[in-house]
């Protein structure tokens, strides 16, 4: 039976798409037409960080060559939902800059089917990749703190926001190359009370994945506090 509040709500404020704003007969984030445009990341992929393989048998096991390569990864587990093109931007963009907080919880909820290899791990904490305080006071949100906020709803894992900073007020990485990149974030995360972070296992919250350099150096910080695995989760990723 349907909350009669619910129903109220929908009536004055009906639900729309959260990418291209259509109105909506549920509320279920996405309309039929931007589904299906989007270009979700599903079976097969790297077991490890998560990227789309041409080809393997479902549920197999396997490692793409980039990985293949890496003995001791920061990161023992990448996830993300879709993948970072044109058919997805306007909905990451609008979410990350223009105040369409509104769209978190459906972001979440997609990120949280992508993650599903990462909770069988059972991680004990949910970290999202922090913001400079200067950055947030600018914006007034961590997009990727909404995030994990309702990921940890759907989970039931605690998230902590206040363990990892962000110490240096970085360029944002848009901006630069991929080597450029990995020098512009050296120091540029600390980690407060490692007791905190010590022999638990953490899953890092992002919106958008590219180099994958803000993962990394957030993960190396988080290892040298102590922690005793990473796993990263974002809601998309760009196709290297």
């Amino acid at each position: 039976m349907k909350n009669p509040f619910s129903t109220l709500i929908n009536i004055i404020l009906p639900p729309r798409c959260i990418n291209c704003g259509t109105l909506l007969s549920e509320k279920n984030g996405l309309c039929s037409e931007c589904f299906n445009n989007i270009h979700f990341i599903s079976e097969p992929l790297c077991n490890r960080c998560g990227c789309p393989l041409p080809t393997a048998q479902i549920g197999q096991k396997m490692l793409c060559a980039e990985c293949l390569q890496k003995k001791k990864p920061l990161i023992t587990m990448k996830r993300a939902a879709f993948i970072y093109d044109d058919s997805s931007k306007k909905l990451i963009l609008d979410f990350k800059f223009y105040d369409k907080t509104s769209s978190a919880e459906a972001i979440a909820q997609i990120m949280h089917g992508a993650g599903r290899d990462i909770w069988s791990l059972t991680p004990n904490v949910l970290i999202p990749v922090p913001l400079h305080r200067l950055r947030l006071l600018k914006r007034r949100y961590n997009q990727s703190a909404l995030l994990a906020h309702h990921l940890s709803k759907l989970t039931g894992i605690p998230t902590d926001c206040t363990s990892l900073i962000r110490q240096e007020n970085t360029i944002p990485q848009v901006l630069l190359n991929q080597q450029q990149r990995m020098h512009n974030l050296k120091h540029a995360f600390a980690v407060k009370n490692p007791q905190k972070i010590a022999g638990k296992s953490v899953v890092l919250i992002d919106d958008v994945s590219t180099t994958g350099s803000t993962l990394e150096e957030c993960a190396r910080t988080l290892k040298k506090a102590g922690a005793a695995k990473i796993y990263a989760l974002t809601a998309g990723r760009t196709e290297l």
